[in-house]
This record gives C-alpha cells, sequence and structure tokens, in this order.
C-alpha cells in the first residue's frame, strides 16, 4: 500500500528485548544503527530502521500523535485522516515499566478500544489497510503507525547444511547490521563464509554480498543454504590472500575449528589482505588480536561480546 500521502512523522519510538548474553552485540548494534545506546527497553530515534532488519528490535512506532493522558490522545485520533481506510489498533508493551505502572490484558484492550472509537473510520481486526500501536512511553502516550518484527532469521535455523561452530542466525544478523546499517550502495564480502550463515541473513535483507572460502569441501553447503531460501548469491573458492577486487565492507569470521587451524603468522597475512581490499572491516574472533589489527594497519572504532555459555565471541569493528 502506498503511504506516501498519509499522515506520518519523522520520529520512530522501538520496543527492544535481548538476551543477557548478548547485550554487549544488542548496545553494539545499536549505536550503529542510531548512534546512541539504547537505555531501556524501549529507544526513541529520528532515524528509520525495518524492525525485521534485526533480533533485537520488537516493534515500531512511527509516532503522528502524543500526550501527556489517553484523553489527549483520544482528542487528536479523532482529527486522523484515513482517506476510507480500514484500521487496527495495537496494545504496545512497554517492557521497561516497572510493575505499577504495567497495564493488564484488560486495561490494555479496553485502551486500544477507547482509542479506536475515536477514530474516524472503520475497524478492521483480521486485515486491516493500517496497523496503528499506542504505547506509554517516557511519562506520556504515543500514537502511530506500527509494524512488527517479523524473526526471519529463526526460519534460517533450519537450513540443509550446518555445522557446530558456525555462528547462530541471530548473532549472524546482528553482525551484519553492524557491518552495514545502511544497504544501499554498499558492496560486501565474506572471505571466510564457511557454510554461509552470514550469506544467507545479509541476502535476505537485499544486502550486495558474495561469499568466498579456501575449503572447498563446504562450498556446495553453503550455495546450497543460500539456495534452500530463495536467494541468490555469488560463492567462489578463494583464499582471502588471494582477493583483489575491492569492496565497501568485508565481513570475517576468522577460522578457530579443528578443521581449521591457522596460525599466528596467517592471522596477520589475512588480516592485512583485508586492510588491502575493503573500506570497512568486522572481525569476529574467540581469542584476542588487536596487536594483529593495529600492526596490519586498521583502527578499532568500536566492539562487542557474544556469549554462548563459557564460549565467547568477540565482534570487533574496524575502519
Amino acid at each position: 500500500m502506498d503511504t506516501n500521502n498519509l499522515q506520518t512523522s519523522n520520529f520512530y519510538v522501538y520496543s527492544c528485548s535481548f538476551p543477557d548474553d548478548e547485550k554487549s552485540l544488542f548496545a553494539l548494534e545499536m549505536r550503529t544503527f542510531f548512534g546512541k545506546e539504547a537505555k531501556s527497553n524501549v529507544l526513541e530515534s529520528s532515524v528509520e530502521v525495518d524492525p525485521t532488519r534485526s533480533p533485537f528490535l520488537k516493534e515500531r512506532i512511527c509516532v503522528i500523535y502524543e500526550g501527556e493522558t489517553l484523553e489527549d490522545l483520544i482528542n487528536q485520533v479523532k482529527d486522523l485522516e484515513l482517506a476510507g481506510d480500514t484500521f487496527k489498533i495495537m496494545y504496545v508493551k512497554n517492557l521497561g515499566l516497572t510493575k505499577k505502572e504495567k497495564e493488564g490484558f484488560e486495561l490494555r484492550r479496553t485502551i486500544e478500544k477507547d482509542i479506536g472509537l475515536h477514530v474516524p473510520s472503520e475497524a478492521d481486526f483480521h486485515n486491516p489497510d493500517r496497523l496503528f500501536g499506542v504505547m506509554f512511553v517516557e511519562g506520556r502516550w504515543i500514537f502511530g503507525d506500527y509494524v512488527k518484527n517479523e524473526p526471519v532469521w529463526l526460519h534460517h535455523q533450519k537450513k540443509p547444511h550446518s555445522y557446530s561452530t558456525a555462528l547462530n542466525t541471530r548473532v549472524a544478523r546482528s553482525v551484519v547490521n553492524i557491518a552495514i546499517p545502511k544497504i544501499d550502495g554498499i558492496k560486501a564480502i565474506d572471505p571466510c563464509c564457511g557454510i554461509g550463515t552470514v550469506l544467507v541473513e545479509a541476502r535476505s535483507m537485499g544486502v550486495d554480498i558474495v561469499g568466498s572460502d579456501r575449503n572447498y569441501l563446504i562450498l556446495d553447503g553453503a550455495r546450497e543454504n543460500i539456495a534452500h531460501f530463495g536467494f541468490t548469491g555469488e560463492v567462489n573458492l578463494a583464499d582471502i590472500r588471494d582477493i583483489t577486487t575491492n569492496y565497501d565492507v568485508a565481513i570475517i569470521d576468522l577460522p578457530y575449528n579443528l578443521c581449521s587451524v591457522i596460525t599466528h603468522e596467517e592471522q596477520i597475512e589475512m588480516l592485512a589482505s583485508a586492510r588491502r581490499f575493503a573500506k570497512k572491516v568486522v572481525v569476529i574472533t574467540v581469542e584476542p588480536i588487536d596487536e594483529i589489527l593495529l600492526t596490519v594497519g586498521f583502527t578499532i572504532v568500536d566492539r562487542a561480546v557474544a556469549k554462548k555459555r563459557l564460549f565467547t565471541r568477540e565482534i570487533i569493528v574496524c575502519n
């Protein structure tokens, strides 16, 4: 549906959620998207991000009206121009509220109904033309166009080929966002693509990315994983040290399992090569590599950790 002529704003409220083990990764992704830390489970920004891009952004409201009280909001909603479009209103729970502030189920439904009764159009609970959200944020009520996250990365867990040390799809998706917050015009590469977990997440967002790996035994599996979800993408047999094409961004999950043992010297060579062909690099590592990154000419601009039980990965952003 074309919403270009509908009432909207350039201010957004996002509802966020993250597991404790990925709190650091969540914080880095929010800094990358919005240029600031998320102080709670709600983030307000003038930056528009599709919630489905992130494993952490659950919902988004594009604010149309706000008021100190529900009555203030209702008085404004009466002026909403929908040109005959049907609508539905969703109460969006603020996970950052105290127990005293949180609304129970029945009260949430009552609030939806009270506001809906004053919208000058017909409600449709099954297939509305527009979906609106109402939320209590920072002591005031907001109302606006509502978008819910569709967790596509969960479906990507069921791929034909996998191995135990690969990134999980949540972390892979977040890493892509950290590497490529704005997709348009960006040319990216995953030069140690393995089974293609990062490639699948990137292609699902429409990122222009190619993959390569020096291990020919896994390339067919990576190609099949990409094709399994209906995506296309180039996956080549190549050593990172032999790449000559220039890219805006490289995402490098450094090999570390028993089948991909690399020496300290090889790490230096790999990262020195990346310095040559990519303007920006996001490195995923299980061991300290700051000294190598600085030695080959990178500047470390941000970082995070993602934990899984006793296993910790570090995500390092470099220019």
